[in-house]
């Protein structure tokens, strides 16, 4: 509920500050008066754009401040999604310099105008003949439906559905756009790790191998080089161990004569036995030499193998070699799991589907049995506001896709007058229609959910009589359940509000200046008189002024 408004600096107004309070407000005043100013200081304050123009003096600042009363609008979850401090009593501020910047505020938090527009249809709904035009938008239709059947839990519930359907959707489409791709190298990649199933590579062959190589092709070298050091050692006239066997009997005979002639007996010895080891190892090694041919060619096969596996995938490694073997078969697994993976991201599509199938009958279930209530009520209201062959259509077609909202399609059809073909609403219904239309959905809204602050800007132009006083009870209706604040020129209207405000220009020091103030309970009665009569109030006009305030 809008409690405050204060405006500073703007078109034609200097300084005004008003309260309101709930319940019907009632706003008039002569044409050109300033009335639409307020409706542009408002818009400005909800997060319309900002024009320097807005300026009455262009060296001065203009700030606009609006507070609401939102203890019962269920907002706390907006304010933390939109990372503000939530107050029952939320100030909102705009201050446009005079260098043409514009600044926000909402509770003294700086926020930027699409915070101001977040916040704006769930604080202010500003009605206009130019918002009629919302009554030919599905959208819109599908809300005033939606919140009758009271579907929001339902609809929430399907969006987030819809939202995993459209995610796994596109993760199927990545998939079998991959599986593809991988199709076209399974063959190739295929024939790869054949290759390397094949080869059966071992961690540290290549190097045995070469080893080995280099062994057999140089093995008349080693053989000849291994007999002479048999000689060497072996030999029984001057071989080393022929040599050591009499140094060691020398130092024996003599070890009893001294510690030191005995250690160097036991080291002769040593060497001695560590000499007959080398030489049991080199006569094992020149018995194990020998020339075999089909050895080095399997040798030479094998590293040859080895060599082409590293140049065909440009590595030097059996590791690296390895880890492509990995990598292949991995690709070449996908491919073969594919089908596999690809039912199973079906299955689970299929699962959540069906669940968003069941959330859809539900809503449309809900809304096929609010759709004949609210067709008979609005035929109904719109009878009471002179419309008495209005008549509606209202048909929900089934949908094979997922929509926003559900599977339903909607046909919301008007006919004005008896006997009439239906039609959209923005083509056979007038501009007078529409508002009469927007304003009986309303009344039926406010009945059935938490609206917020309604203001009509003038929707009883080219209405009279009993009409008006229908469309005047309307209001009063609603404001039964909501703040309602409405521009007029009817007195039937202005007579209904709890609060009467009147728009009227002024001048202060050569200046036109517009201002806002609130009507005492005899300065009512002469604004009503004037509304019926005109600047010269006649006696008959102010009674019939009190009459329609006492009704």
């Amino acid at each position: 509920m809008l409690t405050h408004l204060s405006i500073h600096n703007y078109a034609l107004i200097n300084q005004l500050t008003i309260d309101f309070t709930n319940g019907l407000s009632i706003i008039t005043g002569e044409t050109g008066a300033g009335k639409s100013i307020l409706l542009g200081a408002l818009g400005l304050v909800m997060g319309n754009r900002a024009d320097l123009a807005a300026l009455k003096d262009t060296e001065k600042k203009c700030v606009i401040e609006a507070q609401f009363s939102i203890e019962g609008y269920t907002l706390q979850e907006l304010f933390e999604e939109l990372d503000l401090d939530y107050e029952q009593e939320t100030i909102i501020r705009r201050e446009i310099l005079p260098s043409g910047k514009s600044r926000a505020f909402v509770n003294d938090t700086p926020v930027t105008l699409s915070v101001l527009n977040a916040l704006k249809t769930k604080l202010i709904d500003i009605h206009s003949q130019h918002q009629t035009m919302q009554l030919s938008d599905v959208s819109f239709q599908f809300s005033v439906i939606d919140a009758l059947a009271k579907n929001q839990a339902k609809i929430a519930s399907y969006k987030r559905g819809l939202r995993t359907y459209n995610k796994l959707r596109k993760e199927l489409k990545v998939l079998q756009e991959e599986t593809e791709k991988s199709k076209e190298q399974y063959e190739y990649n295929l024939h790869l790790f054949h290759e390397f199933e094949e080869a059966n590579l071992k961690e540290g062959e290549q190097e045995v191998l070469e080893e080995k190589l280099d062994k057999l092709n140089n093995i008349e070298e080693i053989k000849l080089n291994l007999s002479e050091a048999l000689g060497v050692s072996i030999n029984e006239e001057i071989g080393i161990q022929t040599l050591l066997n009499s140094l060691e009997g020398k130092l024996q005979k003599i070890s009893s004569f001294s510690k030191q002639y005995e250690e160097l007996a036991n080291r002769v010895t040593s060497v001695k036995i560590e000499l007959d080891d080398v030489v049991t190892e080199l006569e094992n090694a020149n018995e194990e030499v020998e020339f075999n041919p089909n050895e080095i060619e399997e040798l030479n096969d094998r590293l040859q193998l080895i060599y082409n596996l590293q140049k065909k995938h440009s590595v030097s490694t059996i590791s690296e070699l390895q880890e492509i073997h990995v990598s292949l078969a991995e690709k070449v697994a996908q491919v073969e799991d594919a089908g596999g993976v690809v039912a199973q991201k079906e299955a689970e599509i299929k699962e959540v589907a069906k669940k968003l199938d069941d959330v859809a009958n539900m809503i449309t279930t809900s809304r096929n049995k609010v759709i004949p209530k609210l067709k008979k009520e609005l035929e109904y209201l719109l009878s009471e506001l002179g419309m008495p062959n209005a008549r509606f259509a209202i048909e929900l077609l089934s949908s094979e896709e997922y929509l926003s909202n559900g599977k339903d399609n909607l046909q919301f059809l008007f006919s004005a007058n008896k006997g009439g073909n239906f039609g959209e609403l923005k083509k056979v219904a007038s501009g007078g229609e529409l508002s009469r239309i927007m304003l009986s959905i309303k009344k039926i809204l406010s009945e059935n959910i938490q609206l917020p602050t309604i203001i009509f800007d003038e929707i009883d132009t080219g209405v009279s009589g009993e009409v008006s006083n229908k469309i005047a009870k309307i209001m009063q209706d609603m404001s039964a359940h909501m703040q309602v604040i409405t521009i007029t020129h009817l007195p039937q209207i202005a007579s209904k509000g709890v609060q009467h405000y009147k728009v009227f220009k002024g001048e202060e020091k050569g200046v036109t200046t517009s201002n806002l103030k609130l009507l005492s309970e005899d300065e009512r009665i002469r604004e009503i008189a004037e509304m019926l009569s005109g600047k010269d109030v006649s006696e008959s006009a102010l009674t019939h002024a009190k009459e329609l305030l006492a009704l």
